[in-house]
């Protein structure tokens, strides 16, 4: 439903796009010095959050200074645990508050939001720290602690404080010293020579296209949310008089009216750090600027994937990088099964949420089944890897669709609904596979590639990036 939030949240976004031109243009870095951007970033950004969610935006201060303490006075050595754990409590906590004890209607604002986004720079930050690369990118500094100010306005600027995305603290840094577009040094013709463009790249054009993406999105949206509501899955009458493959489209077009949403937020946020400056990430092979580093999603391929690992490498992308880091890679045991536990505590504590992150584990570690022991048989001519693409592409939005009911219900008793309404059948089946199926343990699969000439996996949040970009 369209809100008083929700108009607030496009307003402050349309603002903060008219300011990142303005940003860009008046208060570049041949202009200003690196103090003064700082400050101007964070005030606009406290600006905006206290428009949006009044008082309680003073939790974003809370927050960052209490884990900015911790990095003030912990080692490096474990600093980066209690970061996350302070950081990830203090957002629970205030998610449990203003789901349990405040009433729904009439406390609408969600300053919860972009405290998630907060959550994760704070984290991000701090596994840096602990893996020795802060400044990465810039290694004339040789400070080993960001200043109050630097942190705040990391934290808080104006491009990502109401939707984010997140980012790396080094390429943050680069950009408010002036010094990010240098570091992607390639000519027009997309070849590495080692020469410096003469002339920092306009990303107006990629602004533009990205805003027309946010209206398409937009119409698209509140053209078909009204027509094809999620709840209406679990309608007495549709479910007892629809064959169930009228069921199964239903849900599939029940959920492409929902993720426009998604599509117009994340791209909005998106073409306002590029109006800033914000995400150059070199040029391509024509010679024209990417700028896709801070970029969260790819819609042709979340559309089209065909497999479960493809729809989510693409879709929510630095929020999947981040759970990479700091979860998925350094987890001994389980990593697909705590990286979906985490990702569900990080969204809140609706019950929904846990049902669909946990049947998630079902349905990755089945497609991953499928992938590993099926996919070879597909592989020999054109034809059969068209066969196998448009089964695997239906199988894959069927079960995105079905695994993603519970977090747009939200309530336990709904989504039980749904699922036994299916008779748990993609669970089931889920099981099935994962049993029947085997699949190599993910230390002998990074053995063989390494053994077959594969780059080694780092923890480093440049190089992830770069491989995802």
């Amino acid at each position: 439903l369209i809100t008083t939030a929700t108009v607030n949240f496009v307003v402050c976004q349309l603002f903060a796009l008219a300011t990142a031109f303005w940003f860009r243009l008046y208060l570049h870095p041949s202009k200003t010095s690196p103090f003064i951007r700082h400050v101007v970033a964070t005030l606009l950004g406290f600006y905006l959050a206290l428009f949006c969610f009044g008082w309680y935006a003073l939790h974003f201060l809370v927050q960052s200074g209490l884990t900015y303490g911790i990095m003030i006075f912990a080692g490096v050595e474990h600093m980066h645990k209690y970061c996350f754990v302070l950081a990830l409590g203090y957002l629970t906590f205030c998610q449990i508050t203003r789901v349990y004890v405040f009433d729904y209607g009439m406390y609408s604002a969600d300053f919860t939001g972009p405290m998630m986004v907060i959550t994760q720079k704070i984290t991000s930050l701090a596994f840096e720290l602990h893996d020795g690369n802060y400044f990465y990118l810039l290694p004339e500094y040789d400070r080993k602690m960001p200043t109050l100010l630097e942190y705040l306005s990391y934290n808080c600027n104006f491009m990502s404080i109401l939707a984010g995305p997140t980012c790396s603290f080094n390429d943050y840094i680069a950009f408010i010293h002036g010094t990010g577009y240098h570091l992607k040094h390639l000519e027009s013709n997309g070849k590495e020579n080692g020469k410096f463009k003469q002339s920092d790249p306009s990303p107006n054009r990629e602004v533009v296209r990205k805003l027309c993406t946010c209206a398409a999105t937009l119409l698209i949206y509140l053209a078909l949310f009204r027509a094809c509501p999620v709840a209406y899955v679990n309608d007495d009458h549709f479910v007892a008089t629809s064959p169930f493959y009228v069921q199964v489209l239903y849900l599939y077009l029940s959920m492409v009216a929902t993720r426009p949403k998604y599509y117009f937020v994340w791209t909005l946020a998106d073409a306002i750090n590029n109006a800033a400056g914000f995400g150059f990430n070199g040029f391509d092979k024509d010679g024209l600027p990417r700028w896709d580093a801070v970029l969260n999603l790819r819609i042709l391929k979340i559309e089209s994937a065909t497999s479960f690992k493809l729809f989510l490498d693409n879709w929510n992308i630095q929020t999947a990088l981040w759970l990479k880091r700091v979860c998925y890679e350094r987890c001994p045991y389980n990593p697909t099964a705590a990286t979906f536990l985490l990702s569900a505590v990080w969204h809140g504590v609706y019950p929904g949420y846990y049902l669909t992150f946990v049947t998630g584990i079902v349905m990755t570690l089945a497609a991953r089944a499928v992938r590993h022991n099926i996919r070879p048989h597909f592989q020999e001519t054109e034809t059969h890897r068209l066969v196998y693409d448009v089964i695997t592409w239906a199988g894959t939005q069927v079960a995105i669709c079905y695994t993603v009911v519970p977090f747009v219900l939200l309530a336990v008793g709904p989504s039980l609904k749904f699922y036994m309404t299916w008779y748990w059948c993609l669970h089931i089946l889920g099981l099935v596979l994962v049993l029947v199926l085997p699949v190599k343990p993910r230390h002998l699969r990074q053995k063989e590639a390494q053994q077959q000439g594969s780059p080694a996996t780092t923890d480093n949040n440049y190089n992830q990036k770069q491989k995802t970009t």
